[in-house]
């Protein structure tokens, strides 16, 4: 190759992150006449570099406020940019949920809102139902966050839990007209999960919400359950005549990351092999899949011969039994350096194209083979630090985080394994 391999892999990442950014991606779902007044409202990891290109293309008078990670804002003249804490909400969550539902539901027929969604917004529009507290929503999405619930578990209980998603912030907008767009940081672009779906219909119950805390062991208090088991807790449903003038589009996706890391590949005469965008489950038995099939491709060939890269997409997630630090993209990354043990010619990443790894400031890690040399001369073992999910110690002492700061977009895990010949 005319190339290192690690910088291969980093321009892989970089692609991936620039296919998902707001810039160039938004323009075409917008209403032709751009000259007319809108509100605009939203919230998540891109809320403000999304909220940043609508300023800079809508030609009429705009307005309206979007809230997004701490850290995580954009320059925006017209539009007030928010920041608030993820992934635990915080009171600044609250009250910006608080104002943007006051200021929609002021609205009438002939007002146009565009609605700027991405992955976070469930924490960071942290509107709790009534005869529910800030403390209730912290504490459970704590719990669910520990217990390797899944995304769309862990939506389906929040939507119950708020007083503005699953369709109540498109009820409160209507009947004035609603334009969502949104970035896909989920597994399957469903709008009902991302950002907990404020604009959609959402087709889970309060039971189900109810059987998810069950079925992880999640002691909620009696007014959580009460409130769970009242009608009013019922998220809007498909067919609401208040949903009948709001509209969803996606602007970019994890698919579009990954054929993005997928071109740049082959301009740099790599063959792609791409496993899906939707990869889900525990990030150390995901990372032990994919190092088989990097040693299938090395050793048979099978399922295509290398050089190669391996790329894949999805939210895989971690269930905590230690007290260290690391992210579910590190944890990958060190359950893949334990079983690969520096085979040579195998290289690879794991990083969050938010550049945020869970609530560590590095968006992944990086391995190559010479990396577990290094670790062992240090006494490092990984079983150790995965036993104590500790990935992001192990690979700060080894200088093998990858560090890229607030991306300002969202599609979710990156994961690329370059396989050279043995």
């Amino acid at each position: 190759m005319d190339i290192h391999p690690k910088e291969l892999l980093q321009q892989l990442f970089d692609s991936a992150v620039a296919a998902a950014l707001p810039k160039g991606n938004l323009a075409e779902y917008l209403p032709k006449d751009t000259r007319q007044k809108a509100v605009v409202i939203g919230a998540g990891k891109a809320a403000a570099s999304m909220a940043a290109e609508l300023d800079a293309i809508w030609e009429g008078e705009l307005s309206g406020m979007v809230v997004t990670r701490y850290d995580h804002g954009a320059p925006c003249e017209r539009i007030e940019i928010i920041e608030a804490a993820h992934p635990v909400p915080d009171d600044a969550g609250e009250r910006v949920g608080r104002r943007m539902l006051e200021l929609v539901s002021a609205l009438g027929e002939d007002d146009l809102v565009i609605c700027l969604l991405s992955g976070g917004g469930s924490s960071l529009l942290s509107l709790p139902a009534p005869g529910l507290t800030l403390s209730d929503k912290q504490s459970i999405n704590k719990a669910l966050l520990k217990s390797g619930a899944a995304i769309d578990e862990m939506n389906c209980v929040r939507k119950h839990l708020s007083g503005i998603k699953g369709g109540r912030l498109a009820a409160a907008t209507y009947p004035a007209r609603l334009i969502a767009l949104g970035i896909s940081d989920v597994p399957g672009d469903e709008p009902t999960v991302i950002a907990s779906g404020p604009t959609v219909a959402d087709p889970t119950t309060s039971a189900q919400a109810q059987a998810i805390l069950d079925s992880y062991g999640i002691d909620v208090g009696e007014h959580v359950r009460s409130w769970l088991q009242n009608p009013e807790s019922e998220t809007v449903k498909p067919g609401d005549v208040r949903l009948s003038k709001a509209e969803f589009h996606m602007i970019a996706t994890p698919q579009d990351a990954l054929d993005a890391a997928a071109a740049k590949a082959r301009e740099l005469n790599i063959t792609p092999l791409v496993l899906g965008d939707c990869i889900e489950g525990e990030s150390r038995e995901v990372a032990k899949v994919h190092a088989a099939i990097a040693k299938q491709i090395q050793k048979c060939g099978q399922p295509i011969p290398a050089p190669c890269v391996i790329l894949s997409g999805g939210e895989t997630t971690v269930t905590i039994k230690g007290n260290g630090r690391g992210g579910r993209n590190s944890e990958f990354t060190l359950s893949l350096f334990n079983e690969l043990k520096g085979r040579a010619g195998i290289y690879a990443l794991a990083a969050d194209t938010d550049g945020i790894d869970g609530v560590e400031d590095n968006a992944g890690a990086m391995i190559t083979p010479e990396l577990f040399a290094r670790a062992e001369a240090a006494g490092l073992k990984a079983e150790e630090y995965l036993a104590n999910n500790d990935s992001y110690a192990f690979f700060s002492q080894l200088d093998a985080l990858v560090e890229t700061g607030p991306t300002r977009t969202n599609v979710n895990d990156f994961r690329a394994i370059l396989v050279l010949p043995k």
